[in-house]
């Protein structure tokens, strides 16, 4: 197995299943189903109207605009054909102006009628009496037509609200729940995932899916219905010009499906990009002052240059596609436009078709491509989505085994694999006996730092763990601390096996004091005192005096209330100890691990965090681990690590006395 398994290379994510990501992200919809039922049913009410606006532009032309035309009954073929407009006569004002102009009329009973190419010789006020329902009938439609925009525009609203509503909870619960499983993730990790990766999971390719579940999944749903709408109605029109009409879908297909699969790829490439772009500005700014030691701005400049270009490449070649498509789906649509003029004229002028028709007929071609094209568009967005949810499932679906390492090394008993199964867990209540049990522990195949670790610590005891180096010390912490799985062997909480417990309980019960303590952007009150936890003024005095934070808390702007900046970096790195001894105290705890935390820092801070330190480990059980022997002297029993394995045991005096390993440490400080 490569000793790199836990890293996840985004370049080898190849085609995936979009049913599957659809399934997986089905669970974070359900909630909301009530929500996007009533966006549907809204939909469907936005498209009815929206199909509805055209056809009233027909009824108006056809119907008002345009007089309505009647064939003239008579023998003569000549006139059989031509056509007349019909005006109802039995109003006085209408039959006046008919008697007025009585050579252009013809009176058929209750009706009078005019060729309409005659209308022009009527004077404009007299048409205007004559042409009165028609007038009427255009503020008629004229009403109906903005009643039903200004509907369509209300519905749309509340849509859009109701859509962006339920679009940033399912964000809200999907980011929730993804930084959730990251906080639970084992060290291991975050060993090999850096950490612009994972903020460019939490925050961009969240984003990322939001125009997922806020526009696509119910513009989709308009799209569709839109498209099948207008197809309906434009045989309903005219049978022949749709079908004309629909000629040009094979191309428009074409280009959608081979636009989607080149946008696609890019967006990938894109997703990669921002992550490694935003992996490489953490590091640059968090080892910014390496960087400035060594002169490797430049070298950093070109790394950060590089990332920026190939992104830029990558952002250009979208365009490119974009630019390609989008205009190609205009120039069909002007295409196909102008096969409906051209023939839907032929057939006005043959009279086999009305003017009312055609313009509708115009008029819902140029809609019939906007849901194509936004389709096309939306289907893009779709798989940047996706590209972005693999990623995000990728995390989701790490598991702890996957920390496996396969052990080779002989061993007696056998080795237990770390057992990953999700088990009823045991709580800590006190903390009475730790014990080791013949443990061992790579963080790479082969090369072991633990080996065949056993000793035991009982409530109330001190422990002092001295080695060189690499020796292992820190990493048989980190088991303790369970944020590694020991290879083999067993690590034993009041005789239960550490997998058994619950890790949350038995932490609770630990404070520990690292070498270098990280303390958050926050006051000094919150990153000593627990949140959401009573401790009494006078509590607190006791716990700055014995950890000495006091002085220390005096000399700050706001006392206590001072806001640290990021990593406690305002303050030097004995000052952190202190604090983090203090945080210590805060805890109560039943175990203190004391990891190298005196090894920065000059004589006269390490006797004041000496202090502190043994004011905080008084009666309480401990664990010192040190290159410098000062502290580890006054411990019960020390354990001396070598190149992975206990190589002595015993109190000061006793290892002294042996004129062994720890001895000759000695001699060397």
């Amino acid at each position: 197995m490569d000793h790199n398994f836990q890293c996840f290379e985004e370049q080898q994510l190849g085609k995936h299943l979009d049913f599957k990501i659809l399934k997986r992200l089905f669970p974070l919809i359900k909630p909301y189903k009530l929500y996007l039922s009533y966006s549907i049913l809204l939909i469907i009410a936005i498209t009815f109207f929206d199909l509805s606006l055209p056809y009233i532009y027909k009824i108006t032309i056809d119907h008002y605009i345009i007089p309505i035309t009647v064939s003239k009954i008579s023998n003569n073929d000549t006139d059989s054909n031509r056509k007349y407009y019909k005006i109802n006569i039995n109003d006085d004002n209408r039959a006046r102006i008919v008697k007025k102009y009585g050579s252009l009329f013809e009176i058929k009973g209750s009706h009078a009628l005019i060729l309409p190419e005659n209308l022009s010789k009527v004077k404009k006020t007299d048409i205007a009496i004559l042409r009165q329902k028609d007038i009427a009938g255009i503020l008629k439609y004229t009403f109906l037509f903005l009643a039903m925009l200004s509907a369509s525009l209300i519905l749309t609203y509340i849509q859009v609200v109701i859509m962006e509503y339920t679009g940033q909870m399912i964000m809200h619960e999907l980011r929730m729940q993804l930084m959730t499983h990251i906080q639970n993730l084992p060290v291991v990790f975050f060993d090999h995932n850096p950490v612009g990766r994972l903020v460019t999971r939490v925050t961009n390719d969240i984003q990322n899916m939001n125009e997922l579940f806020t526009s696509i999944i119910t513009f989709l749903f308009k799209d569709v219905f839109l498209l099948a709408g207008i197809m309906i109605v434009l045989i309903g029109l005219s049978f022949k010009l749709a079908l004309l009409s629909f000629s040009v879908l094979p191309f428009v297909l074409f280009a959608s499906i081979y636009f989607a699969k080149k946008a696609r790829n890019i967006f990938r490439v894109l997703r990669i990009k921002i992550a490694q772009i935003n992996t490489s500005f953490s590091e640059t700014i968090g080892g910014v002052n390496v960087l400035q030691l060594f002169c490797q701005e430049k070298e950093s400049y070109l790394n950060f240059s590089k990332l920026n270009h190939e992104n830029y490449i990558a952002s250009i070649k979208m365009i490119n596609i974009f630019a390609f498509f989008m205009p190609l789906i205009e120039l069909i649509g002007a295409a196909t436009l102008a096969i409906v003029i051209y023939y839907g004229g032929k057939n006005v002028i043959s009279d086999t078709i009305s003017l009312g028709v055609l313009v509708a007929f115009i008029y819902y071609i140029k809609m019939y491509f906007r849901p194509i094209r936004d389709i096309a568009e939306k289907y893009n967005i779709l798989q940047n989505a996706f590209s972005s949810a693999e990623r995000i499932f990728q995390i989701m679906d790490y598991n702890e085994k996957d920390n496996y390492i396969d052990y080779n090394f002989d061993s007696n008993p056998p080795f237990t694999s770390y057992n990953t199964q999700k088990t009823k867990s045991h709580s800590i209540t006190d903390v009475s006996e730790i014990e080791f049990k013949n443990v061992c522990f790579a963080y790479i195949k082969n090369e072991y730092v633990l080996k065949k670790i056993s000793f035991k610590i009982k409530a109330g005891e001190s422990i002092a763990i001295v080695g060189q180096t690499g020796s292992g010390k820190t990493s048989l912490i980190n088991l303790l601390l369970g944020f590694y799985a020991p290879g083999s062997g067993q690590i034993l909480i009041n005789g239960k096996d550490i997998n058994k417990c619950d890790i949350s309980s038995f932490r609770s019960k630990i404070s520990t004091v690292m070498q270098d303590p990280f303390l958050f952007s926050d006051t000094m009150r919150n990153n000593i005192f627990p949140q959401h936890t009573f401790i009494s003024k006078e509590q607190k005095n006791n716990i700055l005096r014995n950890s000495n934070c006091q002085q220390l808390i005096d000399r700050l702007p706001d006392g206590i209330d001072t806001v640290m900046s990021e990593a406690g970096s305002s303050i030097s790195s004995g000052e952190r100890q202190l604090i983090s001894i203090a945080k210590a105290f805060a805890r109560n705890p039943q175990l203190i691990i004391f990891d190298e935390a005196t090894s920065y820092i000059d004589s006269e801070t390490e006797h004041i965090i000496q202090e502190a330190f043994l004011n905080l480990a008084a009666n309480t059980t401990s664990i010192v681990i040190a290159h410098r022997l000062s502290t580890a002297r006054l411990a019960d029993k020390i354990i001396v690590i070598n190149s992975g394995e206990i190589i002595e045991t015993g109190n000061h005096d006793e290892l002294i006395s042996k004129k062994g390993f720890y001895f000759r440490l000695t001699q060397l400080i």
